[in-house]
């Protein structure tokens, strides 16, 4: 059993490696301040569960020192890149300033062992082809700035501290407990509310979708990696798809016809024509492969509401 300090966890993707850790058997204490979170996706105790801001060091030095855990999960952020580029200053100072509060407050608590930092494929330039962990960073929005500059806190306090820590890039998460509106989210909606004519934004970019049970699962096996130093891995599912394959998907799951019309006010201005990981890294070194295709993935959420 390991104690895990987890940021983010009432959130998509932290409520995604919560619920894998607890069925392994760890104690986890999730401190998360429920700005996009939401507490019943929190499955821990109030015990377990504190509501607090990643920018608040006196209290994530307390809570962890209280907690005493083996390795710190940092899951917590401002995700969603339009949200990020309307509010530039509170999308850096959560994920650059909230990432250098929480690892100044690890200093303090001796137990820890190992960090995990969550980055994103954004910190990557726009490129056709596989991105390796080799190709030089060049993130084109708000979003991917801040979480570079989250990297860069990462590889300073590892060097200073000798502390082992992982950088994750996800590429684009999907599955159950989305809370924000990206693609798959919006499509959902739309279709639960009844129509088959949907209004979406670029449907002909290219993604590296992934579900978040392989991303969690991806996480545990970097947790169970005896690496050193400050190591970066992509975490992606190594396939791409466009959206409208995305579309085809959801039809095919609901075994109905969909059609698409474009609507300007979800066009993004940065979006790139491709993003895709080169997964290798991750595979060689621990073994983890993805196992959620997205027609699986999409057909899972679509039995949920049916």
């Amino acid at each position: 059993m390991t104690r895990i300090f987890l940021t983010g966890g009432a959130g998509f993707i932290g409520s995604a490696f919560l619920n894998q850790a607890l069925t392994e058997g760890h104690e986890i204490l999730v401190y998360d301040n429920l700005s996009f979170g939401q507490r019943r996706l929190a499955n821990v105790a109030d015990s377990r569960f504190v509501e607090g801001d990643i920018l608040d060091e006196a209290l994530l030095g307390a809570t962890m020192r209280s907690f005493a855990p083996d390795v710190v999960v940092h899951l917590a952020a401002i995700h969603f890149i339009p949200y990020c580029n309307e509010h530039p200053f509170e999308a850096s100072n959560i994920n650059a300033m909230g990432t250098f509060r929480l690892l100044r407050a690890v200093r303090s608590v001796p137990s820890v062992s190992k960090v995990f930092f969550a980055s994103t494929a954004a910190v990557y330039p726009a490129a056709a082809g596989p991105l390796s962990e080799e190709v030089p960073v060049g993130p084109t929005d708000i979003y991917g700035l801040s979480k570079f500059a989250g990297e860069e806190v990462c590889r300073a306090f590892q060097s200073d501290t000798g502390m082992p820590t992982v950088v994750g890039r996800f590429f684009n998460a999907f599955g159950p407990n989305e809370t924000n509106p990206h693609l798959i989210p919006a499509i959902e909606e739309q279709l639960r509310a009844g129509t088959r004519v949907l209004q979406l934004g670029n449907t002909s970019t290219w993604r590296d979708f992934i579900h978040t049970s392989d991303i969690a699962a991806a996480v545990h096996a970097l947790l169970r990696h005896d690496g050193r130093g400050c190591e970066t891995f992509n975490v992606g599912s190594g396939h791409e798809h466009t959206g409208m394959d995305v579309v085809a998907a959801f039809s095919s799951a609901l075994g109905e016809r969909i059609e698409v019309t474009s609507d300007p006010a979800r066009m993004r201005v940065s979006d790139r024509p491709h993003l895709l990981a080169d997964i290798g890294k991750l595979t060689r070194v621990t073994g983890w492969r993805p196992t959620i295709t997205l027609a699986e993935g999409i057909r899972t959420l679509v039995a949920a509401w049916q």
